[in-house]
């Protein structure tokens, strides 16, 4: 958690920055360690948490779009005139954010991708992908990807506490979780298991015969600790080799000048 805590403060400190040098509007959450969020220009032009670009061709894309309507979590932490238009992108610790800064900068997904040494494609990005995972009650779950491209999976953390905790009757549903996973290595407790959303997406591309990484900054070991422990219950050899993460730090290195020099500065990668 201290990881977690100190990587938010930094987030906070370099995001009040940016907003001082940019007068773009923005606002703080309540509380004694508050977040700083930003809101889209009176006529949407711009918006504080996107790079100029990325927003650009964000609006564009309706699919993309759509993304931006994702309603924010935590409205009780927000002044009350802010909590009806507050939405979870806005958010300057939101990895979703940060996701889209990267993927849909003109021409940068490829450039990231192989900078990265992830499958090519000529897709579009697709955020908040959802496969429909078979359940044993022959039910499909419905919880989502934050990113499909091409035959690749993507998931994006920041400043979340972890990859989510569930009891073990929940995650022992999936259909097709025995055969993916040795369950008696998996992370956890007599009642629970850690890693949950790498767990759902590790089935994911098992099912799709994809590719899967987790985005994370390196300031966080210990979420790569924790994917270390997810991963390391993998049975096929195969799968294991096509799942693996990466860190923003990587995504940065590849971005072409103009967006890496916006990452350092409001994120401080």
């Amino acid at each position: 958690m201290k990881y977690a805590q100190s990587l938010r403060a930094q987030l906070a400190v370099d995001a009040e920055k940016w907003a001082a040098s940019t007068g773009l509007p923005s606002y703080e959450s309540l509380g004694k360690h508050p977040t700083v969020l930003f809101e889209a220009v009176a006529d949407g032009s711009r918006h504080g948490n996107f790079h100029d670009l990325s927003w650009r061709e964000i609006q564009a894309n309706p699919g993309w779009a759509k993304r931006l309507l994702k309603a924010h979590s935590q409205k009780r932490a927000l002044p009350e005139e802010k909590k009806k238009a507050a939405r979870e992108l806005d958010s300057s610790n939101s990895s979703d954010a940060l996701l889209m800064n990267c993927f849909c900068f003109p021409d940068t997904a490829r450039v990231i991708l192989a900078a990265l040494r992830l499958p090519a494609t000529t897709e579009l990005p697709e955020f908040g992908y959802n496969p429909r995972l078979a359940l044993n009650d022959g039910g499909v779950d419905e919880t989502e990807v934050d990113m499909r491209l091409g035959a690749l999976l993507v998931e994006a953390k920041l400043t979340e506490a972890n990859f989510t905790v569930r009891p073990k009757p929940h995650v022992l549903r999936y259909r097709d979780l025995l055969a993916v996973f040795d369950v008696n290595a998996l992370p956890g407790n007599e009642s629970s298991f850690s890693g949950y959303q790498l767990i759902r997406n590790i089935l994911a591309a098992a099912r799709d015969r994809a590719s899967f990484v987790v985005l994370i900054d390196e300031r966080r070991p210990d979420l790569i600790e924790e994917w270390n422990g997810v991963a390391g219950a993998i049975r096929d050899a195969e799968l294991r080799r096509r799942c693996g993460f990466r860190t923003w730090q990587d995504c940065v290195a590849a971005a072409p000048p103009e967006l890496r020099s916006f990452l350092e500065t409001k994120y401080g990668l």
